[in-house]
This record gives C-alpha cells, sequence and structure tokens, in this order.
C-alpha cells in the first residue's frame, strides 16, 4: 500500500454521542502512518456528537437534509485521493479500511463493501430488512445488468476522479442505492469486498423499513428513466 496518498473518512452522524469516539479512535489506529483526515458531517444533533468528533480531532461541518445531502456535502470538502463513507454506529469495522484502500490502488473507481459475498455477513439485518435488500438487489441487477450481491450498505470508497462522475443527487437513505446504479451507468470500475457489519453498539438506529425501502424503490425506477 502507498502511504504516501492522501485519504478522507467522511462520516454523516446524528445523535451518536454514545458512539462517535470509538469510531473515531478506532479509524485511526488502522490509519497510522498514512496521511488522512475524518470528516464528520453532523445533522445538528441535539447531544454532544460534534463536540466529541471535534475534541478527537475530526472536521465536523453540519448538514440536516439528509444521509445522502450529508456525504455528499462531506465528499465536496474531501480533500482525499481516496475518499472513504462510513456509518458512525461501531457497525463498519475499521480493520476494513485498508481493504477499501486497496481496491482503489488496485484501479477500481468504486469499492463496496458487501455482507452477502464470502468473508461477509451482518449482526444486525433482521429478517424482513434481509429479504427487502435481496429484492432490491435483484431489480438493480436485472434493470442496469448489473452483478451486485449487495445494495444499501454504506461502507464504500471512491477514488477522487469516480466522485466528480457519480454526480450524486439524493439527499436520503436513497444515495447508496444511487451509487450502484451511477456508478453501472457511468462504466466505472468497480469491485466488492467482504465485510462484516456488526450490531449497532448505542443509540437509535435511524433507518426505517418501509419508508426507506419505497424511497430504495423510487430511485431504482427514476434512473432507468435517465
Amino acid at each position: 500500500m502507498n502511504k504516501n496518498i492522501y485519504l478522507s473518512v467522511v462520516i454523516p452522524t446524528l445523535n451518536e454521542e454514545k458512539n462517535i469516539s470509538e469510531v473515531i479512535s478506532g479509524v485511526k489506529k488502522v490509519l497510522e502512518g498514512y496521511n488522512y483526515e475524518i470528516i464528520v458531517v453532523d445533522g445538528h444533533s441535539t447531544d454532544n456528537t460534534a463536540k466529541i468528533a471535534s475534541s478527537n480531532g475530526a472536521t465536523v461541518i453540519y448538514d440536516n437534509v439528509g444521509k445522502g445531502s450529508a456525504l455528499k456535502k462531506g465528499m465536496s470538502i474531501a480533500k482525499g485521493d481516496i475518499i472513504i463513507s462510513m456509518d458512525a454506529d461501531l457497525s463498519n469495522r475499521p480493520n476494513e479500511l485498508k481493504l477499501l484502500i486497496t481496491g482503489i490502488e488496485s484501479g477500481y473507481d468504486v469499492c463496496m463493501g458487501s455482507r452477502f459475498i464470502i468473508g461477509g455477513g451482518s449482526e444486525d439485518m433482521p429478517a424482513l430488512r434481509k429479504f427487502g435488500n435481496k429484492i432490491f438487489v435483484m431489480m438493480v441487477n436485472l434493470f442496469y445488468k448489473s452483478n451486485y450481491s449487495d445494495l444499501c450498505y454504506g461502507y464504500r470508497s471512491f477514488s477522487r476522479e469516480a466522485i466528480k462522475k457519480l454526480n450524486l443527487k439524493e439527499m436520503g437513505f436513497g444515495i447508496e442505492t444511487e451509487i450502484n446504479i451511477a456508478a453501472v451507468k457511468k462504466g466505472l470500475k468497480i469491485i466488492e469486498i467482504p465485510s462484516y457489519e456488526k450490531k449497532r453498539s448505542g443509540g437509535e438506529g435511524k433507518l426505517r423499513t418501509f419508508r426507506d425501502g419505497y424511497n430504495i424503490l423510487k430511485v431504482i425506477f427514476k434512473n432507468i428513466k435517465k
């Protein structure tokens, strides 16, 4: 691995004071020796998330529109040659960061964590969500001639050039689905790497199964026409 590259880790947050310190310390431990920045995009938390993130050395900016908007805002100010998105709830294991980095260094434009290939898995996916994700994956693969194994998962890395080409529009949880679709439509080089999703450590999850499932369906269908 080339430790001279510059890395940006973008983490959207909303009321994650119980987790954010451990997330940041985990990232720092794995990326020791690299040149990097950690960008926390906070949705105007009512707890001490932003204060704790800042005290742990992260750059904190604010966006309260939605996860997609937060990711886009964080990526827009990121200085990295490789940009990594991850969640703030301790579900993403920092020791997988080097796999995500290697994917881009190997010549891929987008490297996506997958819970459904050998080596991946999840502690935090009820049967209904697992079924929904499987259906959405099948639909995207059918409509867009892709070969994904996972869809609604935010642990990913991108080359700087890929971020520009994706030209993302989604403001909410549909952002991950939009990334999958846009990457195929733009002809980007994509690789999936195994990722193990841990159960949320503390605080309240933001995903709402039916509401966000409906939004994902809208993203899948509206991009067919473009």
